[in-house]
Order: structure tokens, then sequence, then C-alpha cells
């Protein structure tokens, strides 16, 4: 199996330093520990995880998967709908599900307040899908198609797997929320590869 993925450069790696081999004092390298194992190097003045921008290029290097978090708008019966790479699994006894959203999305306001929403798990062929609902105002669904879950959710033609759930739980995390859904029906529907994120861009599961 091979990944491939349409992603920058990598940065050039840390310096390290080897079980067992000291470095001299004073080179700016911090000696192995008595338990041989390596530490970082801290040549340069290493950035701290306050720094935004390292923080987002080290946790990019971890691999996701992509969802649209889709509902029909209470207000207006118009389909609403944002990404997020952050869903997971919580818990099967309740089935809970969670994925976090920006304290700035103007989206969720509108999604919260439906009765019932539904996480399309994007495939490999809906990268068009992720880039149009990521972006700001306009009509995000215009030219989709897409049929209505049994809970009422928008399901995207296309999607790997659709779960309808609803609203349990928000938990304020910076400047994001956790938000945790309890799952009432889900169900798998195209059978495609997934739509993976990594290093601040898409990429495709090859076999």
């Amino acid at each position: 199996m091979t990944y491939r993925f349409s992603a920058p450069p990598p940065l050039p790696p840390l310096p390290y330093v080897a079980s067992g081999r000291i470095p001299r004092p004073g080179n700016g390298q911090r000696p192995a520990s008595a338990n041989g194992h390596a530490h970082l190097a801290q040549q340069g003045g290493r950035p701290h995880a306050t720094d935004a921008m390292h923080f987002r290029n080290v946790l990019g290097r971890f691999a996701t998967g992509v969802v649209a978090v889709t509902a029909i708008d209470p207000a207006g019966g118009e389909p609403r709908g944002l990404v997020a790479n952050s869903f997971t699994s919580v818990s099967l006894d309740p089935p809970l599900v969670s994925f976090c959203v920006a304290h700035t999305s103007a989206t969720w306001p509108r999604l919260r307040t439906a009765p019932r929403l539904c996480v399309n798990v994007l495939s490999e062929q809906q990268e068009h899908v992720s880039r149009r609902l990521a972006a700001k105002g306009g009509d995000k669904f215009a030219g989709l198609t897409w049929t209505l879950s049994p809970g009422g959710g928008p399901v995207l033609d296309g999607t790997l797997a659709w779960i309808d759930c609803s609203l349990e739980s928000e938990h304020v995390a910076g400047d994001h929320l956790i938000v945790v859904a309890r799952v009432h029906d889900l169900d798998a529907h195209a059978d495609q590869g997934p739509l993976l994120f990594f290093r601040g861009d898409y990429g495709r599961f090859h076999t």
C-alpha cells in the first residue's frame, strides 16, 4: 500500500543525538539521557507549542479523514454544512461521536439548532465538496446532489457513510468547541477510497 499526497515539501528534520553518542559540550546539543534514549536537540532556538505555525506544521503530520456535518436549517429550510477533520468515535454505550468547530464558524450556530445532524464521511472523489463547504459565503450546496437521511439530514452523493445524530453536549476548548453528538442511525453509502488530509493538503489512499 502506498500513500500519495499533493503536499508541500517536508521541512528539514530537527537535529538529534543518536543513542550512545555524546556530543561535545558547547555545541548547542543536549546529550543522550542516562537510560540511553536520545533527546531532540535545541539548536537555533526550536519553536515552542505557542508558535501557531509550528503547532500546525507538527500536528499536520497526523493524517485524518474528512467529514461534512450537514443539517436542514430550521429557520429557512435550507441545507447547511461545514467540514471537519477532527471527527472521532467516542463511546459505544451510549453511541457517541465528536468533532471540533471553531468559535468563528458562521455555520455551526445554524446547524446546532437542527433536531438532527448528519455526518458525511467524504470519499476521495469529494475534495471539491470539502473545499466548497469550507469556503466562506455563497450557496455552498449549489451544484451538489444529495438526499435526506432517515433523520432528515442531507446525505451527499458519493459519501462513504452517513451518521444521523443529535447534539449531546458542547465543551469550550481554547479557540474551538468540542461537539459531542449522540448517534441515532448510520449506514455505509458509497464504496470508494477515503478523502485524507495530511500536512495541510488533501490526499488519497492507494492500494
